[in-house]
């Protein structure tokens, strides 16, 4: 077993700290760092060196250091108007501004009537989902759906009805049972790479009455005609309410955006909460967003190399045995069950170079924590196979044929053979 470095655990408690944050603190350290982790943290590896292939970033296409968009971003920074920089909540933001201006831009490119900037991610599912939900509505969500989604039932007052991951079927009969509601998708999902059956499960909330909310986070910019998402690329537009997307992913930003009617955009503006109570962005945030947003648009070519790469890499971790059946997109996880067999995938993929993101409870179910890979459009044919000839060295290190992942995929394939 690799060895794990010994995290040293601070003792000193705050003056006059009550006994119930001395509990909850304590067994934190008690149960995860010492009992799970072995002293250690399953999210403090090692420092990448130099020649180390990273795999952990979201920006996907390669947006971050763009020239075109770094330049857009220091024009705002130097030539904004006085009031277009004040810090004030967007509810009092009126007539022609900068947020304004790329929201219609946003709004046209997306194919929708309108969108609504917003803080983060987080902040426009959680204050989606708490204006449109409410006490008692059932919110119907894939079991692997975001967490800020969760957030949003939770801070509406809702109830939560998940559904088995992707699978159609669960979810129209938890819909006859219950009754019209919110029905809560990833179009990717953020630890395994699956892609939701969209129009399944539009036309369950078509026939039942349902509300229909897609995350787009991880395929608005690497999706569909100009990377305008998978709901433009499957024609869904006119029968989903409302699209959500982080634009921290391929935007390489730090924003989020909701696109739905007009109507119901004005609504949100002054009934969300982070849109009421947190302040707007400044004019070079939005500034580079609206740059990337032109530069994705013109991004093909960005677009095909990462899905190639996506491909090469899919197709050669499962030719080496590792269980890769959900992932049909950019992102690649490497589920290696038990916390503790995740650091050892960790420190065996990090002491040869190759850093991915650890991806554990609360972030995926308990004893179902991964490695996750995520692809960008930017890896060269020798960093791909760099990266297969590492997971091919480790696999008894790591006791790849003993991940309980791996034994669903033989029990599948042994199905398979069988009849």
């Amino acid at each position: 077993m690799t060895k794990v470095a010994r995290m040293p655990v601070p003792t000193r408690r705050s003056v006059g700290e009550p006994d119930f944050l001395r509990q909850q603190v304590d067994r934190y350290y008690r149960e995860r760092v010492e009992e799970t982790w072995d002293g250690g943290h399953i999210m403090v590896g090692r420092t990448p060196g130099p020649d180390a292939i990273r795999l952990v970033s979201n920006d996907y296409l390669c947006m971050a250091r763009h020239p075109e968009i770094i330049g857009a971003q220091r024009a705002a920074l130097g030539g904004h108007d006085d009031d277009d920089a004040m810090l004030m909540a967007a509810v009092f933001l009126h007539g022609d501004n900068p947020q304004s201006r790329f929201e219609q831009a946003m709004a046209d490119w997306m194919e929708a009537e309108a969108t609504v900037l917003s803080q983060s991610g987080w902040a426009v599912n959680t204050g989606l989902l708490q204006s449109i939900a409410g006490p008692g509505i059932p919110c119907y969500i894939d079991m692997f759906a975001h967490a800020s989604l969760w957030e949003g039932i939770r801070s509406a007052g809702a109830r939560a009805v998940p559904f088995r991951h992707n699978t159609p079927e669960h979810l129209e009969k938890m819909v006859r049972r219950d009754g019209p509601g919110v029905i809560i998708v990833d179009s990717v999902y953020s630890t395994s790479g699956n892609v939701a059956p969209l129009a399944d499960i539009v036309a369950i909330g078509e026939r039942h009455g349902c509300v229909l909310v897609v995350d787009e986070a991880h395929s608005l910019g690497t999706h569909g005609p100009e990377g305008r998402g998978l709901v433009v690329e499957r024609g869904l537009t006119q029968r989903v309410h409302f699209r959500t997307a982080s634009l921290a992913k391929a935007f390489a930003g730090r924003a989020g955006i909701v696109a739905c009617s007009a109507r119901i955009a004005e609504y949100l503006k002054y009934t969300a909460n982070p849109a009421i109570f947190s302040s707007g962005l400044l004019p070079p945030e939005i500034a580079g967003l609206e740059a990337t947003r032109r530069v994705i648009a013109a991004s093909d070519d960005r677009r095909r190399r990462l899905h190639a790469n996506a491909d090469h890499l899919r197709n050669g971790l499962t030719d080496l045995g590792y269980n890769l059946e959900l992932s049909k997109s950019q992102i690649l996880g490497l589920e290696a069950g038990h916390e503790r067999s995740t650091i050892r995938l960790r420190d065996a993929l990090e002491s040869r170079g190759v850093f991915g993101s650890v991806f554990c409870a609360p972030a995926t179910p308990k004893n179902r924590s991964l490695i996750r890979f995520t692809v960008n459009s930017g890896l060269n044919p020798e960093a791909l196979d760099r990266i297969l000839s590492v997971c091919a060295d480790i696999r008894d290190e790591v006791d790849l044929a003993s991940w309980p992942s791996t034994r669903r995929r033989s029990a599948v394939f042994a199905a398979v053979v069988n009849g």
